[in-house]
């Protein structure tokens, strides 16, 4: 199916879907990608009905939005309608007007309702992935009722991992039988007979997404009910769609700790112009907190004139303190996003970030010493008669800078959460940034109390 990603764009689009009717979705998706949003929905058109619903159910599909505004509005309402519940509201909720309106009014009320009821659920929450395409049965029905039902409403349901439990006079979720009890249960016991005797895990729609995923992750769900105020189910969230989501964000996440904006769109497919205004704004930002650096140094130009051996040591200075500020923060904006540390737990993150700072720093101290010593003692530098000092120098501020890196790119994170910015913002272009400015302070702070009366 390789061949199929680099399809001569001009190629009669029903000649491609000649070739593509009998491929997997997933290489269908492959395949559209390489085309223009014009000729991919032409494309889809030519393909049978609902193997075009499966391809537009695929989240791997760019354009969607863009194929679906391409296809003609009397062969979109049918494909609509045929897509997953989840799938749908995410293009509705992508599509501009007058698109999202006309669209909204060619598919039947029931999926209108449905669409209405999802988009409503604020974009990070778990009922703006769920889908409301789930089995669920009384208390009092047969396992033999409720595997004929499920045989009746299988085509109509996203999937089906469990029967969800009702009770019969509320609607309230009772409990939830995996699929696999129900088979194994004898036709004539209750349906009661073959679930679990545990209560159901359930997340309420106004929940994150992280939330649902920590509740799939932490008891091995494959699907998990979303329940309103009252205990009745709304919806699944499963875990197919708990990954696209978390791979949506970690790419968000990761770009941001990058020093840009996220991309909204695959790297190939963004313009020019919308590339240069996701980067350019970070990168001004962050040349303007280097120009701090610059002024820290004029600050100290008196000390370089005098010792012009320590501008020697700056690069190195600089990077100790933004590498060991970028560690720390990789590592509290992973713990946070897993849910390993929570906002309540910054200070024990300081009180462990401490000592690793001042031992790492020690690590890196005896290491920048060790240099000096051994390419004076071989006489590859001469560093004068006081290198001794000089090395000292080094090696304290190594300890302080290193430190000061590991607690701000450690605390960084919990100060942006505890002020409702999503922690990631914390990039590590920009910590190296504060770490540098900081590091040359200490640096040159240290070097006046160590070469007083020598090289000072």
């Amino acid at each position: 199916m390789n061949d199929l990603v680099t399809i001569d764009p001009v190629t009669d689009p029903a000649v491609l879907a000649a070739r593509l009717r009998d491929e997997r979705a997933p290489d269908i998706v492959e395949a559209l990608n390489a085309q223009r949003p014009e000729v991919a929905a032409a494309i889809l058109l030519g393909l049978p009905p609902e193997r075009a619903v499966e391809v537009l159910d695929q989240p791997g599909l760019d354009a969607v939005v863009e194929i679906v505004e391409a296809l003609p509005r009397d062969r979109a309402g049918p494909l609509l309608v045929g897509m997953a519940a989840d799938r749908l509201a995410d293009v509705f909720r992508l599509l501009a007007e007058p698109a999202r309106s006309d669209l909204l009014e060619r598919v039947d009320p029931e999926t209108r309702d449905t669409i209405r009821a999802l988009l409503a659920y604020p974009e990070e929450s778990a009922g703006s992935i769920m889908t409301t395409e789930f089995v669920s049965v009384p208390a009092t029905w047969t396992v033999g009722q409720t595997l004929d039902h499920i045989r009746r409403v299988e085509h109509t349901r996203e999937t089906v991992y469990s029967v969800y439990v009702l009770d019969p006079a509320s609607g309230v979720l009772l409990t939830a039988v995996p699929l696999r009890r129900l088979i194994s249960a004898e036709p004539g016991a209750s349906v009661l007979a073959a679930a679990p005797g545990k209560r159901p895990v359930t997340v309420s729609g106004l929940a994150s997404r992280d939330d649902a995923a920590r509740l799939i992750s932490k008891y091995d769900l494959l699907a998990v009910p979303v329940v309103d105020g009252i205990g009745r189910p709304i919806g699944i969230v499963t875990v197919d769609d708990v990954i696209d989501a978390m791979v949506q964000r970690q790419t968000e996440q990761v770009q941001r700790f990058g020093g840009m904006e996220a991309l909204d769109e695959p790297y190939l497919r963004i313009s020019f112009g919308e590339m240069l205004r996701k980067r350019a704004g970070w990168l001004a930002v962050l040349f303007l907190g280097e120009m701090m650096t610059a002024s820290a140094m004029q600050g100290f130009e008196n000390e370089l004139e005098k010792a012009l051996v320590l501008t020697l040591f700056i690069p190195l200075i600089m990077s100790s303190g933004g590498n060991s500020g970028s560690q720390a923060t990789s590592l509290i904006i992973r713990a946070l996003a897993l849910d390993e540390v929570r906002l309540r737990d910054w200070w024990r993150v300081a009180l462990r970030e401490l000592p690793t700072g001042l031992a790492l720093g020690a690590i890196l101290g005896a290491l920048g010493m060790a240099r000096i010593a051994a390419w004076q003692w071989l006489g590859l530098h001469d560093y004068g008669a006081h290198w001794g000092l000089v090395a000292l120098t080094v090696g304290t501020a190594l300890v302080g800078i290193v430190t000061f890196g590991s607690m701000t790119g450690s605390m960084l994170p919990f100060l942006l959460r505890r002020l409702g910015f999503d922690p990631a913002s914390a990039s590590a272009p920009a910590v190296a940034t504060l770490v540098d400015v900081s590091g040359l302070v200490i640096y040159f702070g240290v070097a006046a109390i160590i070469l007083r009366g020598t090289l000072l």
